[in-house]
């Protein structure tokens, strides 16, 4: 769902802009909250693994693809203000390295994409959570349910630009019904991804999934003819001592693969947004790419002839300049908090208050 320059008019695009720069500004802020020990070395890899899986497009029907959009499993993993974030880095690369959604566009794809995705996924997965028993299998249910509808909400998202600031003439009800149609059948895609991811992470580690730490189940032990709940353990190793080093070594490995080896098997049928714009006529005011001259643009490096290796190559240096970048942003947020909570800053507050 990249929308490139040209589908969406100037004023329109600004106006998302200025709606993307004040999500961006208060996620920075209640990514505070989140990025703790655990989440925070994880960010910059869920946003590169995030960048992986978006170059494996899937088929879907009738000649059209689709690919993870990864609001949901960012929320889910890291916190719905750091997922913002996580799906921001990835689309800024894309769009300045790749040439990959068009850069005066770049308010509309994080409205749809990080904005909407993320705030509709999130809050049906807590939704569920609070009403599914307490496991690791509902956390897992929730993730499926709560992706599978972020992808039809960004659509929808979309539509509603295009209804305000489209550049061409088509009906608001063709493109509202193939939009959501077709991403429909990509948010099956979607919620499967995010739900094995989750699971998997939930199985291994489920401190690391931000969606997950309050869903520990009490023991509960028979007195008489009553459950009581048991008085709560102490682990046997802090959390804070639990290194995540593990998860984040398999985490960025699997990444590596998945772009630069699994990519180059990625279907090559045109995406949903693709497709619906060119059965409908949307893209016909479609501009040039402002970095279309860029040596990685459409995830190939120039120059280099043999596809799978101009593709694979692409892929892993996306990854690690997604994860670096990442990694740079998250922990810049985490040491804004560590600043805001520490000693001298707590004694300054008060010194100020008196």
């Amino acid at each position: 769902m990249h929308v490139p320059d040209g589908f969406i008019d100037a004023p329109t695009s600004a106006v998302t802009g200025v709606v993307a720069a004040a999500a961006v500004a208060v996620s920075l802020r209640g990514a505070r909250r989140e990025l703790d020990e655990r989440t925070a070395p994880l960010a910059g890899l869920v946003a590169a693994f995030i960048f992986a899986v978006q170059m494996l497009n899937f088929p879907v029907a009738a000649g059209t693809s689709g690919h993870l959009l990864g609001g949901a499993l960012a929320a889910i993993l890291v916190g719905p203000y750091t997922g913002v974030l996580c799906v921001s880095v990835v689309l800024l690369m894309q769009g300045i390295l790749f040439a990959d959604g068009g850069l005066t566009a770049l308010g509309v794809n994080i409205t749809n994409m990080a904005i909407v995705t993320t705030v509709v996924a999130y809050a049906v997965f807590r939704g569920l959570v609070k009403v599914l028993p307490r496991s690791r299998r509902s956390v897992t249910v929730a993730s499926f349910v709560a992706a599978l509808l972020s992808v039809p909400a960004a659509a929808l998202a979309f539509t509603l630009m295009y209804a305000v600031g489209g550049t061409t003439d088509v009906s608001i009800g063709k493109v509202a019904g193939a939009m959501v149609g077709v991403h429909i059948l990509i948010g099956i895609g979607e919620a499967t991804i995010t739900a094995l991811t989750v699971g998997a992470v939930v199985a291994v580690r489920p401190d690391l999934v931000y969606g997950a730490r309050d869903l520990r189940q009490r023991l509960q032990l028979r007195v008489g003819a009553e459950l009581v709940d048991a008085p709560a353990a102490e682990p046997a190793v802090p959390v804070a001592a639990r290194s995540p080093r593990k998860v984040w070594v398999v985490g960025l490995v699997t990444s590596l693969v998945l772009a630069g080896f699994v990519s180059f098997y990625a279907s090559a049928n045109p995406d949903g947004l693709e497709k619906v714009a060119a059965d409908h006529g949307i893209d016909k005011k479609t501009e040039d790419h402002s970095t279309a001259d860029s040596p990685l643009a459409d995830y190939g490096v120039k120059d280099i002839t043999d596809a799978r290796l101009s593709g694979g190559l692409a892929g892993v240096i996306g990854v690690g300049v997604t994860v670096v970048a990442g990694s740079a942003v998250f922990w810049a947020v985490r040491r804004r908090r560590t600043d805001d909570v520490s000693p001298s800053g707590t004694s300054t507050t008060a010194g100020s208050s008196a």
